[in-house]
């Protein structure tokens, strides 16, 4: 599994993000074009290679044509997200983003998540900040996000609302139940949509986790102070994938549609959007509806965080005029993945297991296919190729 690290020893900021991605090997173009797809104008984008402290660093800059930029809504913002052609994942993620944004904006000011209209985060640098890391992280191939406890400096500052303490109302909602701490340089360190990042996405705050490291991006920020490296580090790396064991108690949602009315060849491409959603897992069931009318039942699982995007996923994308949903308790296994080495090429081998037993073990399918079609064997002589070489290694470890 791939991991971010958030490495907040200058705190971060959404240009800093961005810069860090671009200098871990993020294609300039590659991230130009998607972002083009939003309803945005009067703007261009540059990136330099700068110093910062004797670290080579990339600065990400948004020059905004307009002098001033209207006061978006969140439901402006969303309708922006949503009419480009940004992936399903990307509009999810980011529209999270300003929704944490948004709450935190509505709890400071005494109002409501779609009343707020924002100001500096409404504007087209924090817009193309926000989208742009997300579109980074998605061609980095990242799935999960941790982080550092985050620098978030002190004194005062000038916003749109006048001048406000470090860090700002609502950065400092934001910021609620993560680790921080001020430092020794005054300024703001952490600004609102670099808060909000991270309070989205990242799992856990602490020090960098066990990794095997593959890409490391310094992100620049806009100040140069003597004697220190302001800028953000980005660390990439693989992670073991590991799933623990779930409580009984543990609480997942599920929605279900029944669907009589819908090509067939749609249920696939819901299903793969589903998934990349963050589903749990997505299954067609076959019933019988009234009039006796074939028909297949959509079912959806998710955690609760995920409904929101999955239940807008299933309104749009299908023909349903409404959803059912309700909890459920599950259990599961821990898993893990295991590669072996068999004479067609290395597959990744599936283990269930408990206290720490293996209780199955399965090849994954997507690697047995690939090194099928390039070596010219069956699907399934590559499949028991890997089950050998599984089994062969479980021997050779029971025998050291």
């Amino acid at each position: 599994m791939r991991v971010a690290y958030f490495d907040c020893f200058a705190g971060l900021s959404g240009d800093m993000t961005v810069g860090a991605l671009l200098d871990a090997g993020v294609d300039f173009e590659a991230l130009k074009k998607p972002l083009s797809s939003l309803a945005l104008s009067g703007y261009e984008l540059g990136v330099e290679k700068v110093k910062r402290s004797g670290i080579s660093a990339t600065k990400f800059t948004v020059t905004v044509e307009e002098a001033k930029q209207p006061a978006r809504t969140l439901a402006v913002i969303r309708e922006i997200i949503h009419n480009s052609q940004l992936s399903e994942a990307v509009q999810a993620r980011s529209i999270k983003v300003f929704e944490k944004l948004a709450e935190a904006e509505a709890h400071v000011h005494g109002s409501t998540i779609e009343q707020i209209h924002f100001h500096e985060v409404g504007a087209v640098d924090s817009i193309i900040d926000i989208v742009g890391a997300i579109i980074g992280f998605e061609l980095l191939g990242v799935e999960k996000f941790c982080a550092s406890p985050l620098r978030v400096g002190f004194g005062s500052i000038n916003v749109a609302h006048g001048l406000m303490p470090v860090p700002a109302p609502g950065t400092a909602e934001l910021l609620k139940g993560l680790p921080i701490y001020a430092g020794d340089i005054e300024g703001e360190f952490v600004t609102p949509t670099g808060a909000a990042m991270v309070a989205v996405l990242c799992e856990s705050f602490g020090a960098m986790p066990a990794m095997q490291m593959e890409r490391i991006g310094y992100g620049a920020g806009s100040r140069d102070p003597k004697n220190f490296p302001n800028a953000l580090r980005i660390v990439l790396g693989e992670v073991e994938e590991v799933e623990r064991q779930i409580d009984e108690a543990q609480t997942i949602l599920v929605i279900e549609t029944n669907l009589d009315d819908m090509n067939p060849q749609a249920y696939g491409y819901v299903m793969d959007k589903a998934l990349a959603l963050g589903a749990l897992d997505v299954f067609l069931t076959p019933i019988q509806m009234k009039k006796d009318r074939p028909a297949v039942k959509l079912t959806v699982l998710c955690a609760s965080e995920d409904f929101e995007a999955l239940a807008d996923l299933l309104l749009r994308e299908t023909t349903t005029l409404g959803l059912r949903y309700y909890e459920a308790r599950r259990r599961t296994l821990e898993r893990r993945f295991e590669a072996v080495e068999t004479a067609y090429g290395t597959v990744r081998v599936k283990l269930a297991m408990r206290d720490g037993r293996v209780l199955h073990a399965q090849p994954e399918y997507e690697d047995c296919a690939k090194i099928a079609e390039k070596s010219g064997v069956s699907l399934i002589e590559a499949q028991a190729a890997a089950s050998a070489a599984f089994r062969e290694l479980e021997n050779k470890k029971a025998s050291e």
